[in-house]
């Protein structure tokens, strides 16, 4: 079975338009999400196009700023600075990458961890390894999403996550430990890393790899989810060979249209999360 990550992605922001106006209902005022981009990075552009886009959908007020390639450091920490300070921002999100001469980790420490909606921070990567209430790293709360969505029970699986990265690999991990799978990491210094993923009732690719995980790395009726996304010859592809993968494969993500969109929805979610954790 396809796993369609477009369709699960609308029914999340259809739910979510649902929240953010009982919470306008209740409170007075708007679920606000802040997106800070420096530079013109096409890219990072058509990112933040599609937040926005998705804010709209999902009612949430979106507070966009853009700040030039040659924004001074002092001059974007003071921005996020003043951003954690509105209480009509509930979360911020810095759009990664910055541009070279800008000192990202300062920068990202200017976001306190209740307004941390990307989950990136030393809080909320602590409280996700505690099974403490908090932040998730949107792509990998996404492929939870949609397993969850799917009826995949996790439960006593045997997970395999190719790729460490603490934007994903590692959080992802940390997730489905906590949803009591048993999980294996593996890596560029892995060894026998085939037979380590032909273990796998759940493979997660997050590598960054086109087509990297071929069908003879997969057992028969695996659930595998493909994270990357990489284009090549002008076309997106994930680090999974979706042709050959997907005749040995209980469900499969497509790229694009799988956890790509999920990512987005995910934010969003978080975005209101951190609005409800506020007026607690």
């Amino acid at each position: 079975m396809i796993i369609d990550g477009k369709k699960t992605a609308a029914d999340v922001r259809a739910e979510l338009k649902m929240q953010t106006a009982a919470f306008e209902a209740q409170y007075g005022k708007k679920v606000g999400l802040a997106v800070v981009l420096v530079g013109e990075d096409p890219a990072s552009q058509v990112y933040v196009r599609n937040k926005i886009k998705g804010c709209e959908e999902a009612g949430i007020r979106s507070f966009a700023h853009y700040l030039p390639a040659d924004a001074a450091q002092n001059e974007v920490e003071d921005l996020v600075s003043a951003l954690a300070e509105d209480e009509n921002v509930h979360g911020i999100l810095v759009q990664l990458p910055l541009p070279e001469h800008l000192d990202e980790a300062r920068i990202l420490a200017r976001i306190p961890a209740e307004k941390d909606v990307d989950g990136f921070s030393a809080e909320n990567i602590g409280r996700l390894a505690l099974k403490e209430e908090g932040t998730v790293a949107c792509t990998p709360l996404g492929v939870m999403e949609l397993l969850k969505r799917y009826a995949i029970d996790v439960k006593g699986k045997r997970a395999v996550v190719v790729g460490r990265s603490n934007i994903v690999g590692r959080p992802m991990a940390l997730l489905l430990l906590n949803a009591d799978a048993t999980v294996t990491v593996c890596h560029s210094r892995t060894r026998d890393l085939k037979n380590e993923c032909l273990q796998a009732d759940i493979l997660v690719a997050a590598i960054g790899k086109p087509k990297f995980i071929t069908a003879d790395m997969v057992k028969e009726g695996a659930v595998v989810i493909d994270v990357g996304i990489n284009r090549v010859d002008g076309k997106l592809v994930g680090d999974v060979d979706y042709e050959a993968v997907a005749p040995k494969a209980s469900y499969i993500t497509p790229v694009p249209g799988g956890v790509g969109p999920m990512t987005i929805a995910m934010l969003l979610k978080n975005a209101v999360s951190c609005a409800k954790r506020a007026v607690r």
